[in-house]
């Protein structure tokens, strides 16, 4: 594959949205909260210190991430999807290598992410790129979520259950 990978620019505004809503609808539901982040996510993510990153191939959209400031120098890996053509390809993959590489460079001090126990593969790629099991709060900000997992980068045998 032969595709960049880029930050956040506006007129990518509408793909971030259509490319997320398309995966939450193949693979779960799409919950209000989602829609209105990924309807206004320079206001959600972007205006408050977080990160959105595109990977382009001529000049098309293929796949969005995002790292949304949680606290402190805390980052959410979320907004993870692929368009439908190029899953299997290891765009996810290469994806949240660059978000584990840029928040490396930029002394972040951890990355989290919710996710499902149905997702045996991203689990696995998970685990595989460092991330540990971690508790769920009681109050999670997704539904569909039943497992949290952390990255801590700065220290490696360092692992905070609270954000």
């Amino acid at each position: 594959m032969n595709f960049k990978i880029i930050p956040f620019q506006d007129h990518f505004t509408n793909s971030f949205y259509e490319l997320n809503i398309e995966w939450l609808e193949a693979y779960f539901y799409v919950e209000e909260f989602d829609r209105e982040v990924l309807s206004n996510p320079k206001q959600y993510i972007i205006n408050k210190g977080g990160h959105i990153f595109f990977a382009i191939e001529n000049h098309t959209v293929i796949g969005t991430v995002a790292l949304m400031k949680t606290k402190n120098n805390s980052f959410e890996l979320t907004k993870m999807a692929i368009t439908p053509e190029k899953r299997g390809n290891k765009i996810g993959q290469l994806l949240m290598k660059y978000c584990i590489d840029f928040a490396t460079k930029n002394n972040f001090e951890k990355i989290i992410l919710y996710s499902n126990t149905k997702l045996e593969n991203a689990i696995y790629i998970y685990k595989k790129h460092g991330f540990i099991e971690i508790p769920m709060e009681e109050k999670t900000p997704y539904k569909r979520s039943n497992i949290k997992m952390e990255l801590v980068l700065n220290n490696p045998y360092k692992s905070t259950e609270n954000n």
